[in-house]
């Protein structure tokens, strides 16, 4: 039998403070028992309300039959209703200071309606039967630093269409959960990361302007079934990364905004309250309440879904008050600057509380310019996150990629910067959802040159990307060189997978997956110059690189020779700094990847002829378009 709910002084009181962790087990629509009848305890924080009754389909939307009762000063306003159980449909009816009746969506409901349809929906979140405990024990005592990390950023409704006629073709988290789990395990990812899941009114926003912040999207099915998937993850050492949107949030009429007739969850000044280019509202940092709002939200994923991670959407956009703003739409802060003072704060406490609970959960900020110590810990006056998209890395690698290669040689260190600046911070290397779509062409599309230039140029691009420093996340279809660009409106082009190139390219991304997993010299040292030298990085001439990742143990380094030009180099000469043998990994030029098949030696042994500064180096020729990489012990220290 459910407990009863109860909000005290203490809850009142540490929920005004910014620092009621768990507030979402009192705010909200909780099964509760009181006097031994069975019913929903509702509890909203909506401090300027007139008055605040609960309506919905238990009292035939009557507006005054259930007034809700005000607990204090700081404006929770509560009441148990008998009789209310799983499945009823309810919203709150406010009343503004303006004696204007509004209704609005429960912001701490777990779980709505399906769009087009608004309200909140009463559901039970105990009792699932986890499974994944192994897998939490693990997560907890691993170094985030020196581990793999393969992200599949994942759309649920276009991966896969279901087949059964429906408008929507959703496959549910439970189906969806059978797909991906086999999937993912065989081609060797580390993790998913979820588009879309917390509720949102817009499809085409693709869960990037929420308005149920603590609701897995009913898109997909109920709240226990999005536990399913996860569940099933884990048990198949899989992790979950969710995409979560504290940056803005949906100015729809049942969301947030103005929520008891005045801003409450938004700065009530347009200049610091709204994104104008994005028509959506901008979070108050500054009120302790929007903070325990927030934070308790990232709590909520990690305790209650078992989430191992969020990626934090647009967190530029938070940190800079002037971000896509013109003169006149903002205000600067106290010291007169464009430096978002509560926004810093905020993820201060956020990832300081967020990783003292569970040092193994993963903070990922997407924050797109040079701010610094974005994962160095608070303490140092970092902001906490684990880790950080390299922005700069991604922009520079697909504008030199595209280009034409005779213009590649003047745009050789597009591709060499970012290792000048990667020990600043922990970073992934994303190629996301972001650069396949408004028209930016899918990464197939983008390589220059006839068809199967494209596909050699990619297959190189990737082995580029899998061995430069840093962790890797690729969009759902870059795997296997989707052609058309993304849509959230269609499934992915699966029946490419029955053309030879396309084939090759899932397959070699599965090979570059099965190296970078087995191998700790592609992972281990991510941060720092310990584990990556450049051979040859300034080979502007012909478009060449040469670079090794280098293992502490001495055994299995990786060795990576690039070329981005359409002509073969016949007897190509590197230099390599270790006089031993080099056995050939990987050749992206094989005929069963879609290459011409040139024929790479199983093993080369170093010879003592000078190139690339170094006394020693390997000789072979070197495919148009290509990459090779090879495996070597460097010998032992007499």
């Amino acid at each position: 039998m459910a407990e009863k709910v109860f909000i005290s002084e203490d809850d009142q009181y540490l929920f005004a403070q910014g620092s009621h962790y768990d507030i979402y087990k009192k705010l909200g629509a909780h099964i509760s028992v009181e006097n031994k009848t069975r019913g929903t305890y509702f509890a909203v924080w909506a401090p300027n309300a007139a008055y605040v009754n609960v309506v919905g389909s238990f009292n035939e939307w009557n507006e005054w039959s259930h007034p809700m009762q005000k607990l204090g000063p700081g404006g929770i306003w509560a009441l148990f209703v008998p009789g209310v159980g799983e499945g009823d449909v309810y919203k709150y009816l406010i009343t503004t200071p303006s004696n204007e009746k509004i209704y609005k969506a429960d912001p701490f409901a777990n779980y709505s309606e399906l769009r087009p349809a608004t309200a909140s929906v009463v559901t039970d979140l105990s009792g699932f039967d986890w499974e994944d405990s192994k897998w939490l024990k693990k997560r907890a005592k691993v170094d985030k630093q020196r581990e793999p990390l393969a992200i599949y950023e994942c759309h649920i409704g276009s991966w896969m269409k279901h087949p059964n006629g429906t408008e929507d073709g959703f496959y549910s988290y439970r189906e969806f959960a059978d797909r991906i789990v086999k999937y993912l395990s065989e081609m060797k990812y580390t993790h998913v990361e979820l588009m879309g899941i917390a509720e949102y009114p817009f499809d085409g926003s693709w869960g990037y302007q929420v308005t149920g912040y603590y609701a897995p999207t009913a898109r997909y099915g109920e709240p226990k079934d999005f536990m399913y998937l996860i569940n099933e993850l884990h048990k198949n050492d899989i992790g979950v990364i969710l995409d979560w949107v504290p940056a803005h949030f949906c100015p729809d009429a049942h969301g947030l905004g103005r929520f008891d007739g005045t801003c409450i969850y938004e700065d009530p000044d347009p200049r610091r309250g709204e994104h104008p280019e994005w028509g959506t509202k901008i979070f108050n940092y500054g009120k302790t309440e929007v903070r325990n709002f927030l934070i308790a939200n990232a709590i909520y994923w990690m305790r209650e879904f078992h989430v191992d991670g969020l990626r934090v959407d647009a967190v530029a956009s938070m940190l800079y008050l002037d971000y896509g703003k013109k003169d006149g739409q903002w205000l600067p802060n106290i010291y007169g600057g464009n430096k978002n003072l509560d926004a810093i704060e905020f993820f201060k406490h956020l990832n300081s509380i967020i990783h003292k609970m569970d040092p193994g959960f993963m903070t990922i900020a997407e924050e797109s310019t040079a701010w610094p110590k974005v994962t160095a810990p608070p303490e140092d006056d970092g902001l906490g996150f684990s880790f950080k998209w390299n922005m700069g890395w991604m922009h520079d690698f697909c504008e030199y990629m595209k280009l034409d290669p005779i213009y590649k040689r003047d745009n050789h260190y597009n591709m060499t910067f970012a290792m000048s600046y990667n020990e600043s911070e922990n970073y992934i290397l994303p190629l996301s959802h972001d650069e396949v779509v408004h028209l930016k062409c899918s990464m197939v599309e983008k390589m220059p040159g006839y068809e199967v230039d494209k596909y050699a140029n990619l297959r190189a691009g990737y082995t580029f990307m899998f061995g430069h420093a840093g962790k890797k996340l690729l969009f759902m279809g870059q795997e296997f060189a989707q052609e058309r660009e993304w849509s959230e409106a269609r499934e992915l082009d699966w029946f490419l997978l029955s053309k030879p190139l396309n084939k090759g390219m899932h397959d070699y991304v599965k090979r570059l997956l099965e190296i970078y997993r087995k191998y700790p010299a592609m992972y281990k040292h991510d941060n720092n110059w310990g584990g990556f030298e450049w051979l040859s990085a300034d080979d502007k001439d012909y478009s060449t690189y040469a670079f090794y990742r280098r293992d502490e143990s001495g055994k299995n380094n990786i060795l990576f020779v690039l070329n981005f030009t359409p002509v073969k180099r016949e007897g190509f000469r590197v230099g390599v700094p270790f006089d031993t043998k080099y056995k050939l990994l990987l050749n992206s030029d094989d005929k069963e990847f879609g290459g011409n098949g040139t024929v790479i030696p199983a093993t080369l042994k170093a010879e003592k002829i000078e190139a690339n500064y170094k006394e020693l180096s390997i000789s072979f020729d070197l495919p148009a378009f290509s990459a090779e990489v090879f495996v070597f012990d460097s010998p032992k220290e007499k």
